[in-house]
């Protein structure tokens, strides 16, 4: 494959919007139009569903104020969707790509989005088509293997931790009423989300007190023992769990039975385990307790942006066009951690078949022994991905009048 490539671009956003997708697509454009090789900037709408039904729009024709305002602007501009391929969208797509004048195809999204990269790239070297494919990283679930850490995580993660600070408070304020307060967040297959909102525990009376994970299969059991010796040590209790909380045998507790919700990719959407488990206390404890879920506000919400996410997500999309451009193919952009006492990283590349539908759960190491928390290695990890500090609040100490 030569060096130099002459032809347009196109990008394409998958799956779940995020509170930084769109810096990496300010990113794309913004070094696409550096290189004079790269001959029209494109965006597919509504992801590959945009490639396969010719709906895609010209870049180099937006604003140089608009392209620098997606930095600040949340969810998937360009729009996405959840669109697995068949067989016989390989060939139309091609044929579009020579149609377009196309030469670089980059893919943002998860594990199933670097899979889309990954088949196109094949198909093309099968048919003799050169074409530059790159994967760009994003996913709050941080669960993309090969990758310290994802795009997307580290703005979800200072969401989700202020939030259960928040809802912490709360629980404390009017814990005689309600005193049990479970907290419902996303991550589909893994327990990175769920396991960032301990970064709210600045002391051992705030939330969460206890945290579950999906790499752990919950046993009913023990579980209401958790609870109890909780609410026995201080009255209130803020639990966190993932919407993809397993039983003992390994199944989701629960999901949509739905046809409809299932995406493309047959994933069946999960939700509802906060009730579910609020209303097995209740029965098996005699104690009251509640739910909050966030929902899908938590993964694209810029409230709490991390400027460390920001940075990032627009960097890989940034490095995606300049390793295009230097001829690589079939790689998707990484995030390296470097070894040193401040937090920093470079950018890197793997294969896209190493990543393509694989889930990179949390480690062992990062879960405590007890099973319902996290370890200060997990801390460690996590911190410098928010992007700094996080509120200070303060407690009363109560000298109660004789």
């Amino acid at each position: 494959m030569s060096s130099r490539l002459e032809g347009n671009l196109v990008l394409c956003q998958s799956g779940g919007p995020t509170a930084v997708i769109n810096a990496s697509l300010a990113g794309v454009i913004e070094e696409a139009l550096q290189h004079e090789e790269i001959t029209g900037v494109y965006g597919a709408m509504n992801g590959m569903l945009g490639i396969l039904g010719r709906s895609i729009i010209d870049l180099k024709k937006e604003e140089p104020s608009v392209i620098a305002g997606l930095r600040g602007t949340p969810s998937a501009a360009l729009g996405s969707s959840r669109y697995k391929l068949r067989e016989e969208d390989l060939e139309r797509i091609l044929s579009i790509f020579r149609a377009f004048g196309i030469r670089y195809f980059l893919v943002n999204g998860g594990n199933d989005s670097m899979d889309t990269g990954n088949r196109v790239w094949e198909f093309a070297i099968a048919q003799g088509y050169e074409l530059r494919v790159m994967g760009i990283p994003k996913t709050i679930d941080n669960d993309l293997a090969c990758t310290d850490h994802c795009p997307g995580y580290g703005s979800v993660a200072r969401w989700l931790a202020i939030a259960t600070m928040d809802s912490g408070r709360d629980t404390e304020g009017i814990y005689t009423a309600d005193p049990i307060k479970i907290i419902e967040c996303m991550g589909r297959d893994a327990g990175w989300v769920a396991a960032s909102t301990s970064l709210a525990k600045q002391t051992e009376e705030d939330a969460p007190h206890l945290i579950y994970f999906p790499e752990i299969c919950l046993r009913k059991e023990k579980f209401l023992k958790d609870v109890q010796e909780a609410y026995d040590t201080r009255g209130y209790v803020v639990i966190v769990v993932p919407e993809c909380l397993r039983g003992e045998h390994g199944q989701v507790l629960v999901e949509s039975k739905r046809l409809l919700d299932t995406d493309g990719f047959g994933h069946r959407q999960p939700g509802g385990v906060g009730q579910f488990l609020a209303d097995l206390i209740a029965e098996n404890l005699k104690i009251k307790a509640r739910c909050d879920k966030p929902g899908t506000i938590q993964r694209s919400s810029i409230l709490c942006l991390s400027p460390v996410d920001l940075e990032e997500a627009y960097r890989v999309g940034q490095m995606a066009v300049r390793y295009s451009v230097e001829g690589k193919s079939g790689f998707m952009v990484t995030i390296e951690r470097i070894n040193s006492p401040d937090y920093r990283v470079e950018m890197g590349m793997i294969e896209l078949e190493k990543v393509a539908n694989r889930i990179r759960t949390l480690p062992p190491e990062f879960i405590h022994e007890n099973q319902n928390f996290v370890t200060s290695e997990f801390t460690k990890y996590c911190a410098p991905l928010v992007g700094g500090s996080l509120p200070k609040y303060v407690r009363l100490k109560k000298h109660y009048v004789a």
